[in-house]
């Protein structure tokens, strides 16, 4: 897994130099040195590494980390360098993780090397999953000028057009409800990592990964996720079908020129619905991100719900509470249509699917669910692109369809995961085996 993500970052980083953006491992050096773009998310990836070390180990990482970031801010306030807005801490997080890469190298041997490469490299993977996803981003509002959404738009009137009325309902909360649902939404990863955390809890004493975690999933969504934004952009309706600033009047995160770049069909989200017309790919701005089909944020809260279902009641029901939260938010927000999340469901499925297939040898029950997966995709891909104006004239008809098919590969993957547990509850001990990260 490691080796083929690393040659999606060099591809990504050759694709993002032919359109004068930097690449994920250009923006990864940068950070060595200056202010990161996420602190939170370097930290988050130092703590994934600690589970692999003793307790003591870890509070010494911890306190080192945050040494490092209080010279590097004393250094830069002695020196008066003028730093960009926004985050200026992470570094120590960094330095840390790579520290103990060199570590591992020089001072360790056998297991405990081997162990503690793999805790450096799952940090490494998580940082730079971040940075190719925001590569992706940039690569399809720099190469992708033509957008779907009106073809979106139109297929989602069998759905009912959640995200409008999900919206009306954001709006009538007012400031409250979107202060809660914006902090519940920006903090999918730090639930990811909450429940990561947990399942990988044990590593430092049983000196082994577990067979399957939420870390592996999450990267893979990052990672294969953006590649279908290319082939289907779609900018999402606050956008396409509104000014782009609803909701942000007292939140600064686009600027007036932002929302004056872009051509939107008319200002109708969320108040009126759009009318059932002859859909048409359109030209948009090259700043805005063409991230909405599939609903990656649904895929990252349905795969943090499916890995909390073994935790605690508390994680259990905060895995719960952050899949209801999102998809209200990713609606409510205009940010998505509602046909884009049942194509994250199926997306996140699939994926899981396929990672528990591939460590169970490619069972046969395995591959079929996720050939099954692939083929409700594609199938909704081709709908919502060929047949939108079918599925608007009858809703009735194809919204129920639409949900059977979500439904249906959910009954699969329930089906099979519980025949795979079931199966594997061991009749004495079994020594539990390393799994490469």
């Amino acid at each position: 897994m490691g080796v083929g993500a690393l040659g999606l970052f060099v591809m990504l980083e050759i694709a993002a130099r032919h359109y004068g953006l930097p690449g994920p491992i250009t923006v990864q050096l940068r950070e060595v040195v200056l202010p990161p773009k996420s602190g939170g998310l370097l930290y988050a990836a130092m703590a994934l590494m600690l589970v692999v070390l003793p307790r003591r180990q870890r509070f010494v990482a911890l306190g080192t980390a945050i040494g490092i970031d209080l010279a590097i801010a004393l250094t830069r306030w002695i020196l008066d360098l003028e730093l960009p807005a926004g985050n200026h801490y992470g570094n120590g997080a960094l330095w840390v993780v790579l520290g103990c890469g060199v570590l591992a190298v020089t001072r360790r041997t056998g297991q405990d090397r081997v162990l503690l490469l793999k805790g450096v490299g799952l940090a490494l993977l998580l940082v730079a999953g971040r940075k190719a996803g925001d590569t992706w981003l940039l690569l399809t509002s720099a190469s992708r000028h033509q957008v779907l959404d009106q073809y979106v738009a139109t297929a989602d009137h069998a759905l009912g057009n959640p995200s409008w009325l999900m919206g009306r309902l954001v709006t009538a909360t007012g400031a409250i409800g979107f202060n809660f649902l914006d902090f519940v939404y920006g903090q999918l990863a730090l639930m990811a990592v909450a429940v990561a955390l947990y399942q990988l809890r044990n590593v430092a004493a049983e000196r082994a990964f577990p067979g399957h975690h939420l870390v592996r999933t999450f990267l893979l969504i990052g990672l294969l996720g953006p590649g279908v934004y290319m082939i289907y952009p779609v900018v999402g309706p606050i956008f396409a079908y509104g000014d782009g600033t609803e909701h942000w009047a007292s939140i600064s995160l686009w600027s007036e020129a932002h929302s004056t770049t872009q051509w939107a069909v008319a200002d109708l989200w969320p108040r009126t619905l759009p009318s059932i017309t002859t859909p048409h790919s359109m030209p948009f701005d090259e700043i805005t991100p063409r991230n909405c089909m599939p609903s990656l944020h649904t895929a990252w809260a349905v795969a943090i719900f499916i890995h909390s279902r073994k935790g605690p009641r508390a994680l259990r029901w905060a895995g719960t509470f952050w899949l209801i939260a999102t998809l209200t938010a990713t609606l409510g927000f205009g940010y998505h249509y509602g046909v884009d999340l049942v194509a994250g469901v199926v997306f996140v499925l699939t994926i899981e699917a396929a990672l528990r297939t591939y460590d169970r040898g490619w069972d046969r029950s395995g591959l079929r669910l996720v050939g099954y997966g692939c083929v409700v995709f594609a199938a909704l891909l081709v709908a919502y692109r060929w047949l939108p104006v079918e599925m608007a004239t009858w809703p009735w008809l194809s919204g129920p369809l639409l949900l059977l098919a979500m439904a249906s590969v959910i009954y699969g993957y329930v089906r099979t995961t519980r025949q795979w547990d079931g199966a594997a509850v061991p009749t004495g001990p079994v020594a539990r085996q390393p799994e490469p990260v």
